[in-house]
Order: structure tokens, then C-alpha cells, then sequence
């Protein structure tokens, strides 16, 4: 297993972390307090873009910090997962540093889908404007009236009556689809009920201004609505959109959001990773910085050894990580299934872990605007559900850690 940072890979980390300490840091800040300012909630047609934030991706843009997460020489960086993990690692150092170089979920999994299974139309009409972007784009897979957490349960259908596909369901947490921007929705629906259980859904590609597409409402995340993006409900009551909007085909769905998971994951975990790596230092330095009792905070109640469980399993999770990257580089996303699972329920409980000790050496200021903690904690804790809740990804390793168990007695 070779985890080293290639020459390239190395050269790009250089470029990101100079342009984010030259362009990003001085005006993060003023961006979110731009962002509180207009506090417009749920009242998504409202929601700006703060303009600071399409020069800085026109910057990015010039500079060839752009579509880095897409491993084509042409259209991205061209980079492996393993190259193309510290990269994401550094820019979750920040909130807006993925959106800043395109690099942002989940625009990059709805453009590798496209990029792996669009035809040319496809691509014409919906990569092109989001490799360059000019749109956004959200995905719609999870259902307020079932588990989703299994997806075979999904009732909203996708039925094709013609040359025309029509759609109905309701989703929810749709994320992006708040985005002024928002132009495209890829849906996932059951197309043939009567298939086999992996082979009765569909993903087909939905303008958001397809008649009967309708945002029902934006959902709060622990009381905060993620402007300018934001998470929706959305009902789709008889939407009709041609039959080539159908992705790959009926009933390749599973197929595609299996393709989709792998990399986004390892994408997800690494930007963790650099939110804690944030959070360590600001509880470092904060521990320094307080006095109580007579003495520097991070030598009160045992912190210097949290200080220490907490850069180990920062380090022990990134090892995780580069390993399910290497694998799904070596042998595909399938080869690395029970190594993604792992890295899906461990780096956000670490996260969480640090993110939890990082506000209480901060006390109120924690758990207030004045810090990023407040927000981080909430991302870090919604990871804990996103693309599978922390219970099916540990009951995947558990099955094929068994599996692997049974085979050894059998042979033995």
C-alpha cells in the first residue's frame, strides 16, 4: 500500500493551501456574518450569493484550482482518490473553500454520475454548465414517509409511458436545492416494481422547472437553514420530462448510486478530517490562551490528554481513509466496500468527538456564532445519517467481517 502524495498531488495541496490563506481566510468570516445578515430562513427565494463568493471561483478558476475531484485529464485534475485526498482534506478546512474550486457535494457526485453514465446529450445539456459552474445541482433519493436508510423501500416512481418518463414521490433533505442556481435534479424512483429487488429503480434527470416540481418547504439543520444551498422537501406530482432524461437505463439505479457513493465518500471523510484539524487548533489554542484558576486552561482537568486521544484518532482515521482510497483505486469501488462503510461511521464520530471537546474548552463562545464550532458540530453530526446512518454501515462490516469468518472455518 503506498499512501505517499504523488508530485502532482503535492504540487496542487501547495497551490490550494496558498490560495486559501490569500483569498479564503481574510473573508470567510465577513462572508458567514453577510449570510446572517440577511437571515432570510426558510424564505429560500430570497436566498443571494454573496458576490464575494463568484470572484473568489472565478479566481480559483484562473488559477487551474478547479474541478479537481474529477479524475479526467480534459475536464479535472485527473488525479486517483488517494492523490485527490489531501486536496479535500485541506479544503474542509474551511466552509466554503469546496464550493470556491467546484469541488463541493453534491454537484461532484452528480457530475461523475454524468461524466460515467450520460450519454453526449446528456453531458452537453448538464455537466458542461456544472464543470463550468454556471448551475448547481441536488439529488433526490431519501423519503419522508420511509426508512431510507434501506432504499429498496422507495415508494416515488419513475414510470415511462412513451418517449416520456413521469414522476411522482415526495423527497426530502435534498441538498442545494435552496441554491439560486439550482437547475437540475437527478431523481431516483422505482421504474419496474416487478424486478429484482436491486433492479427496480431509476435515475432520471429533472430540470428544477419541470412542471409539477414543486419545493415544499427548506428544512432547518439544528435550527439553521445552510443559506445559500439549504436541504428541501420537494414533491413531484405528475412530472413529465422526455424518455433520454433516463440515466443509463430502467432499472440501473443501484448500479449508479454505487458508482456515485464510493469516491463522494472518501471525499466527505478527508474534508472532515480538515475541519479536525480546525477544531484541535482552535482548542489548542484556546487552552493556551484562557487562564482559570491560576493556571492556562489546557493544564486543568486532564485536557492535555484529550489533546493527545484526539490527535491520535485524527491520525488513526485519515490512515482509514487513504487506505479505503487506495483500495477503491486498486480494485474499484466494490473491492472497497467494507472499507468505506468503516471510514463512513468512524471520521464523523471523530469529528464529533473533537468538535464536542473543542466547545467545552470554549465554553459559551462554543456553541455561539463567534466560533465555526456551532456549525461544524452540526455538519459533523448530519454526516452521521448522510448517504447511510452509522447502524447499515456497521451492519455491512459486520456481515462481511462474518462472511470472511465463515469461509476461514469452512476451508478449515
Amino acid at each position: 500500500m503506498e499512501f505517499e502524495a504523488s508530485a502532482r498531488s503535492r504540487d496542487y495541496l501547495k497551490r490550494i493551501q496558498d490560495f486559501m490563506a490569500e483569498h479564503i481566510e481574510p473573508m470567510e468570516h465577513q462572508y458567514h456574518q453577510t449570510l446572517l445578515a440577511q437571515n432570510h430562513g426558510a424564505d429560500h427565494s430570497r436566498w443571494v450569493v454573496p458576490p464575494e463568493l463568484e470572484e473568489l471561483k472565478a479566481k480559483a478558476r484562473e488559477a487551474g484550482l478547479w474541478n479537481l475531484f474529477l479524475p479526467d485529464d480534459e475536464l479535472g485534475a485527473g488525479l486517483s482518490n488517494v492523490e485527490y485526498a489531501p486536496l479535500a482534506e485541506q479544503m474542509g478546512r474551511s466552509f466554503i473553500a469546496p464550493v470556491v474550486f467546484n469541488c463541493n457535494a453534491p454537484d461532484t457526485g452528480n457530475m461523475e454520475v454524468l461524466w460515467k453514465y450520460g450519454t453526449a446529450e446528456q453531458k452537453d445539456t448538464w455537466l458542461t454548465p456544472l464543470l463550468e459552474g454556471r448551475i448547481r445541482s441536488a439529488f433526490c433519493m431519501t423519503e419522508p414517509e420511509v426508512a431510507s436508510s434501506d432504499a429498496t423501500n422507495m415508494a416515488a416512481t419513475a414510470v415511462v409511458e412513451g418517449d416520456e418518463i413521469v414522476i411522482n414521490g415526495r423527497e426530502w433533505w435534498s441538498t442545494g436545492i435552496g441554491h439560486p442556481e439550482c437547475k437540475l435534479l437527478i431523481f431516483m424512483g422505482v421504474s419496474n416494481p416487478d424486478g429484482p429487488r436491486h433492479g427496480r429503480h431509476s435515475m432520471v434527470l429533472v430540470p428544477t422547472d419541470a412542471p409539477g416540481v414543486k419545493i415544499e418547504r427548506m428544512l432547518p439543520v439544528f435550527g439553521e437553514y445552510d443559506e445559500p444551498f439549504g436541504h428541501g422537501e420537494v414533491s413531484f406530482d405528475n412530472v413529465r420530462v422526455p424518455a433520454g432524461n433516463m440515466i443509463l437505463g430502467p432499472g440501473r439505479g443501484f448500479e449508479i448510486a454505487q458508482g456515485r457513493l464510493g469516491p463522494g465518500r472518501i471525499h466527505h471523510c478527508m474534508r472532515c478530517l480538515g475541519a479536525a484539524e480546525v477544531a484541535l487548533d482552535l482548542m489548542i489554542r484556546r487552552g493556551c490562551e484562557r487562564v482559570a484558576f491560576g493556571k492556562p486552561v489546557i493544564n486543568l482537568g486532564g485536557n492535555r490528554e484529550r489533546v493527545a486521544d484526539l490527535r491520535m484518532a485524527i491520525d488513526q482515521a485519515r490512515l482509514l481513509t487513504l487506505h479505503a482510497a487506495w483500495k477503491i483505486d486498486k480494485f474499484g469501488g466494490m473491492g472497497a466496500i467494507k472499507e468505506v462503510s468503516a471510514i463512513k461511521v468512524v471520521v464523523p464520530n471523530v469529528l464529533q468527538q473533537v468538535i464536542d471537546e473543542a466547545i467545552q474548552m470554549h465554553g459559551g463562545a462554543g456553541v455561539s456564532h463567534d466560533t465555526p464550532l456551532a456549525a461544524m458540530y452540526a455538519y459533523a453530526r448530519t454526516l452521521r445519517i448522510a448517504d447511510g446512518p452509522d447502524a447499515v454501515h456497521r451492519g455491512l462490516v459486520a456481515k462481511l467481517e462474518l462472511a470472511a469468518y465463515r469461509q476461514l472455518m469452512e476451508q478449515g
